[in-house]
C-alpha cells in the first residue's frame, strides 16, 4: 500500500501544470462552449505562430551560448555595478523592439545565463510598456507628449523594480528566486563563478552538440507550453471581458480614476496597439489623460503573456514583487503625469 501511495504521489508530481491547465480549459470549453473552444484554439495557434520566430531565435541563442560557453561572456557583460546594470536593462527594455510575447524567451535566456535578478526585473517591467513601434503609434493616436511620458514611465517603472529588487535581495529576500532548472539569476551565477573556455564552433565536439540539443529542446518546450496557456487565457478574456466595458467607468477627475484605471488595467489585458484608439476615444468622452495613462501602463506591464512568464520562471515571492512594483510604478507615474499635464 505504501508503495502504491508513493507511486501515485510520484505520478501526480510528474503532471505538468501548464499542460494540465491547457487540457482542463480546452476540455471544459469543448463541453460547455464548443464554438469558443475552437475560437480559442485558433487564437492561441495563430499567436504562437506569430511569436515563433522570436521564440526559436531566442531559444537557439540561449542554447548556442550554453553549448559554446559564450554564456560566460554574456553574463560578464551584466556583471559589475548593479546600479549600472539596472539602468542599462531599463533603458534596453523600453527602447528595444520586443513585444511582451517576444521578450519572454529573451528573459528566460538572460536568467539562464546568470544575469542578476535585479537587472532582469528592470528589463521585465519596462519592456512590455514601450517599443519603437508603440512610440510612433502612441504619438499619432494620443500625441507626442503622451508618447514621450509613456516612454519615460516605462524606464522609471523598470528602475523602480530593479532597485527595489536589489534592496530586497540585500535584505535577504529572493535568496532562491527562480524555479528549478531556470538558472540562479544572481551576481554569483555559475557561469560567472566557473568560467570556461569559449568554443565558437562548438559543433565540432559531440558533447557540446548534445548540450545544444538538450538546451534547445527543454527551453522550447518550457516556453512553448506556458505561452500556449497564456494565449489561451488571453483569448477568453478578450471574448468574455470586452475592453470597452472595462474602461467605460474610468471617467472623472482627481486621483481616484487613476487608482481605478490601475487596478482595472492590471488584470485586464488586451492588445496594446488596439488599446490606443480605445483610450483616445474614452479621453475624448471625458476620461482623464492620467487615467488613460494608468490603464495603458498597467495593462502593458501585467499583460497575460508577460505576467505568466514571470510566474512560470520565478517563484511566487518574485511574482508578487513584480506585481507590487508594477502597482507602485503605475500609480506613481500616472499621478506625476496628472500633476505635470
Amino acid at each position: 500500500m505504501a508503495s502504491l501511495s508513493s507511486s501515485i504521489g510520484t505520478s501526480v508530481r510528474r503532471i505538468d501544470g501548464a499542460i494540465a491547465a491547457i487540457a482542463v480549459i480546452v476540455g471544459v470549453l469543448a463541453a460547455a462552449a464548443p464554438d469558443q473552444a475552437a475560437a480559442s484554439l485558433r487564437f492561441a495557434g495563430q499567436a504562437l505562430l506569430e511569436v515563433a520566430p522570436f521564440l526559436l531565435l531566442s531559444v537557439a541563442i540561449a542554447a548556442y551560448a550554453k553549448a559554446s560557453g559564450a554564456e560566460n561572456l554574456i553574463a560578464r557583460a551584466f556583471s559589475g555595478r548593479k546600479a549600472t546594470m539596472i539602468l542599462f536593462a531599463a533603458l534596453m527594455g523600453a527602447l528595444s523592439p520586443f513585444c511582451s510575447c517576444g521578450v519572454i524567451p529573451l528573459i528566460a535566456a538572460m536568467l539562464t545565463m546568470g544575469v542578476p535578478l535585479s537587472a532582469v526585473m528592470a528589463f521585465w517591467l519596462s519592456s512590455p510598456i514601450m517599443d519603437p513601434s508603440m512610440f510612433v503609434l502612441t504619438a499619432g493616436t494620443l500625441g507626442i507628449e503622451f508618447a514621450v511620458f509613456k516612454t519615460f514611465a516605462a524606464i522609471a517603472i523598470g528602475l523602480i523594480g530593479g532597485f527595489g529588487t536589489m534592496a530586497l535581495s540585500a535584505a535577504g529576500f529572493f535568496s532562491d528566486p527562480l524555479r528549478p532548472g531556470i538558472g540562479d539569476g544572481g551576481c554569483g551565477a555559475s557561469s560567472i563563478r566557473n568560467p570556461g573556455a569559449v568554443r565558437w564552433t562548438f559543433w565540432d565536439e559531440a558533447p557540446r552538440r548534445a548540450s545544444f540539443g538538450r538546451s534547445f529542446r527543454s527551453n522550447a518546450l518550457f516556453l512553448g507550453k506556458w505561452l500556449a496557456l497564456a494565449f489561451l487565457l488571453e483569448s477568453l478574456m478578450l471574448a468574455w471581458i470586452p475592453a470597452e466595458s472595462i474602461a467605460a467607468n474610468l471617467g472623472g477627475s482627481g486621483w481616484l480614476p487613476i487608482a481605478a484605471a490601475t487596478f482595472v488595467g492590471i488584470p485586464a489585458y488586451f492588445n496594446g496597439y488596439a488599446a490606443l484608439p480605445l483610450v483616445g476615444g474614452l479621453i475624448g468622452q471625458g476620461m482623464t489623460p492620467a487615467a488613460g495613462m494608468a490603464f495603458l501602463l498597467a495593462g502593458g506591464v501585467t499583460s497575460i503573456p508577460a505576467a505568466i512568464a514571470v510566474f512560470a520562471l520565478a517563484r511566487p515571492p518574485v511574482f508578487a514583487a513584480y506585481i507590487g512594483f508594477a502597482l507602485i510604478g503605475v500609480l506613481g507615474l500616472s499621478t506625476l503625469f496628472m500633476l505635470v499635464g
